[in-house]
């Protein structure tokens, strides 16, 4: 084992600075008797293409397979920026860790590929989507952070040389960073690894052509993430938003039970703002528009001394925690393997004495120009100065068209170019040249998914007269680096045609996109005349059947009991147009 020293300024005095054997090291002791090391990697799923993801996850498991059977508690991680390794033990148990991971990285058992397919396709079948799952794919589409939130399509096609490639070209020391709560670093460590160089984080793309948008959701939670600079500020703002949420949507409003905000560094310039809340059916509106009240309270003005001064102090206390300089030994690693700045403990408090409320109602308006705000079931949040996110690609190819045995209305059509499906709605388009994924099945299926996120299956079951040569030509212009190749399905797993299907929408569930904002509004007042006529109406002949010479009690009621739906749908769209108000 070979060190030099590497020395920030800022961690001076407080964590020793190493090199070993190429990698920057990072140490500071912690009581007990026993020792936590990691090992991070610049690559993760964001470094992917949609054809290839789980890759790096890939490389993970088999770097881990050999040491399943140490005794120290172990695991490992995939991000979209970072790969880790990390173990608990004693020193010599670490130590012995730390080697065996480097010497299969230099040597991935391949032979046990399939296996470790096997294992991450069961892996992924058994975890739960988070509440923001889809919320990446409609910000940067199929490609870079977008792919958090696809499968591992990756586990189907990936070859050995591409697996070994991936380890021997992106797990190198110099594309790494150790920390370990030590005194010093350890005799014994052989971290020996390829050379190579250092791999920024991938440059963020955009599938948004417009932003603050929405997009809808699953019932009962509302989700908004935000693209923020990473700053002092900004980690502040997180906590003070969480705490707004939680005062004005649950204590004060009782419309929810989880109130609450996440800020997650992304790369070296930005990090994610995730704010969420939970409701039951009946109160999904308010809780709509109980969030959207709250962003904009923030990024008007009225935050209170008193809100960040709470914040402040609550972030202070982290360095009251026992041996603040080994728990604070993950989040500098990561700075330095990310390149974004490290601050030491007097300046962090320096900023963070700084930050004002001005500061964060900057923030917080940065925070909503980059919204990306998911709503429960298809309610339109336009009235908020939101734009739905785009549905449809806007373009089609030309060539030949194959209607759709489910819905005359739909109609298929391969081309030269690229395929397109197109609906009274709008159109799908994916072109060939541009196609991140396509993935193949034997019976002829195809899917294809282009850089947006947009995707189309063609399933030769489901359109009149897709034959083998029509899928020939699409076989033929998608670049091969794209196709992943999947097993046979069972028979009774080809779908066959179902009589009125509706067409399947583009991304996911939108709202009534079609149809314009005025005249949805044009329509609601016509509504409300026609409802408010009926009361009106209905109110005089009440009285008159109450005072008139011939009192009808009985006939009041009657009327009475008809009067009981247009009362509701005015009571309802009072409601709406009210929460169309809010700002």
């Amino acid at each position: 084992m070979t060190t030099t020293e590497f020395a920030p300024e800022a961690l001076a005095g407080l964590i020793g600075c190493t090199t070993t054997q190429g990698i920057p090291t990072l140490h500071a002791p912690r009581r007990g008797g026993q020792v936590t090391a990691g090992l991070f990697f610049r690559v993760g799923r964001a470094d992917e293409t949609l054809a290839t993801a789980g890759l790096t996850h890939l490389v993970e498991h088999l770097a881990l397979h050999r040491l399943q059977l140490a005794d120290l508690h172990y695991n490992g991680a995939t991000a979209n920026t970072y790969t880790l390794f990390h173990a608990t033990g004693d020193e010599d148990e670490v130590v012995a860790h730390l080697n065996g991971v480097c010497a299969a990285l230099r040597d991935l058992p391949l032979a046990r590929l399939d296996t470790e397919r096997e294992i991450l396709r069961t892996e992924a079948a058994g975890g739960k989507n988070g509440a923001n799952s889809r919320l990446p794919l409609w910000r940067y589409g199929a490609q870079g952070y977008g792919l958090s939130s696809y499968d591992e399509l990756g586990t189907w096609s990936v070859t050995p040389d591409q697996v070994g490639d991936w380890a021997r070209t992106r797990f190198t020391r110099e594309n790494a960073v150790l920390w370990i709560t030590s005194e010093s670093v350890p005799d014994g460590l052989d971290l020996t690894l390829p050379t190579g160089t250092r791999f920024p984080a991938p440059a963020a793309t955009s599938a948004l052509p417009t932003t603050p948008a929405y997009i809808c959701g699953e019932d009962g939670q509302v989700v908004l993430t935000s693209v923020v600079r990473r700053s002092t500020a900004a980690a502040v703002f997180a906590d003070v938003l969480g705490r707004a949420l939680f005062q004005d949507l649950r204590q004060e409003g009782g419309y929810s039970y989880a109130a609450e905000a996440d800020y997650t560094p992304r790369d070296a310039d930005f990090a994610t703002l995730t704010a969420y809340a939970d409701a039951l059916p009946q109160k999904q509106d308010a809780v709509v528009g109980g969030f959207v009240d709250t962003l904009a309270r923030l990024r008007n003005g009225t935050i209170a001394q008193s809100e960040l001064d709470s914040v402040r102090g609550k972030l202070l206390k982290i360095y009251d925690v026992p041996d603040f300089a080994a728990a604070s030994l993950p989040g500098y690693a990561l700075n330095l393997l990310l390149g974004h700045r490290v601050l030491s403990p007097a300046e962090h408090r320096a900023e963070l004495a700084a930050v004002t409320v001005a500061d964060l109602r900057e923030v917080a308006r940065e925070a909503w120009a980059s919204a990306l705000l998911q709503v429960p079931g298809h309610r339109g949040v336009d009235w908020a100065g939101l734009t739905v996110a785009p549905q449809y690609s806007g373009t089609t190819v030309t060539g030949s068209g194959h209607r759709s045995l489910e819905n005359e209305d739909v109609t298929l059509v391969i081309g030269e170019e690229g395929v397109s499906v197109t609906t009274p709605r709008g159109a799908v388009t994916v072109p060939y040249g541009t196609c991140v994924a396509m993935t193949t099945r034997p019976d002829g299926a195809r899917g294809l998914t282009g850089p947006d996120g947009f995707a189309i299956t063609v399933e030769p079951t489901l359109y009149r007269d897709v034959t083998p040569d029509r899928i020939a030509t699409i076989d033929a212009a998608v670049p091969e680096a794209a196709v992943v190749r999947l097993p046979a399905r069972a028979p009774e797993h080809i779908p066959r045609p179902r009589q009125g299907t509706p067409p399947r929408p583009s991304k996911d569930s939108g709202p009534a996109a079609w149809v314009p904002t005025w005249l949805r509004t044009v329509g609601g007042w016509l509504l409300a005349v026609v409802a408010a006529t009926v009361v009106l109406f209905g109110g005089f002949a009440i009285v008159r059947q109450i005072v008139g010479p011939d009192g009808d009690l009985g006939g009041a009621l009657a009327v009475a009991l008809v009067e009981v739906p247009p009362v509701m749908l005015l009571r309802r769209l009072y409601l709406v147009h009210r929460m169309r108000r809010r700002r």
